[in-house]
């Protein structure tokens, strides 16, 4: 076993990064990091996965199962968390300074994150007013989550139902290239209230205050709502 210190002092690639930030999306979902998923998610063979995962499992970052689950170690943990808020911190300069979409943020902070120093980086979060989430409502790690009441899905929400948008998956925004945009055109972003005005079991039929519109389930599976009280 790789001592904690020396695993959290050693230079990370931006291949260890990906997967490190990959997983915790997964993890942080309620849901498990498999090779193949992860094959998928990096757009890389079954193979290479494998020879990765076995020198991320070697230099301690995290551990696989025999079911071939894979999890973050503590240490691991740590530098993802590090690396993900990265990420959210500047999409949300992306976003709210630049006026980028939602889409082309995400992708964009995906480049420069990696990149910034630690200090250009706290500089701009102190300008940015060390925001608490990234754009689509999701919690910069260590940092305090909203009050509010307890999440649901949209799809889990039945007809007559309303809440409010409270974040959008990370992982469904990465497995739906263009669920960010048709998100964003809906106006189902964080804050907005919404309702359920018809549901079967492939489409929502939704009001979020722009007049009725229907999307489908997986879409509405993306986005978690506050429930009413």
């Amino acid at each position: 076993m790789v001592p904690s210190a020396r695993v959290a002092a050693a230079p990370r690639s931006l291949t260890v990064e990906r997967y490190l930030e990959a997983i915790y999306y997964i993890e942080h979902e309620g849901e498990v990091a498999r090779p193949g998923r992860l094959a998928e998610w990096l757009g890389v063979s079954a193979p290479t996965t494998t020879v990765s995962l076995q020198r991320l499992v070697r230099d301690g970052w995290v551990r696989m199962g025999a079911d071939h689950a894979v999890e973050l170690t503590e240490v691991g943990a740590v530098a993802a968390s590090a690396i993900v808020s990265r990420h959210r911190i500047v999409e949300r300069w992306l976003t709210d300074v630049l006026g980028l979409d939602w889409a082309t943020a995400d992708r964009e902070a995906a480049e420069l994150a990696h990149g910034l120093s630690e200090l250009v980086l706290d500089r701009l979060d102190a300008h940015l007013g060390r925001p608490v989430t990234c754009p689509h409502g999701n919690v910069i790690p260590g940092r305090r989550p909203p009050q509010g009441r307890r999440l649901a899905r949209l799809t889990d929400l039945g007809e007559g139902s309303a809440g409010r948008v409270a974040r959008i998956s990370e992982v469904a925004e990465h497995e739906a290239p263009q669920l960010l945009a048709t998100l964003s055109e809906r106006g189902l972003v964080p804050g907005t209230d919404v309702a359920v005005v018809g549901a079967d079991a492939s489409s929502r039929r939704l009001d979020a205050g722009a007049g009725p519109f229907t999307v489908e389930a997986s879409v509405a599976r993306a986005v978690w709502v506050e429930e009413p009280a």
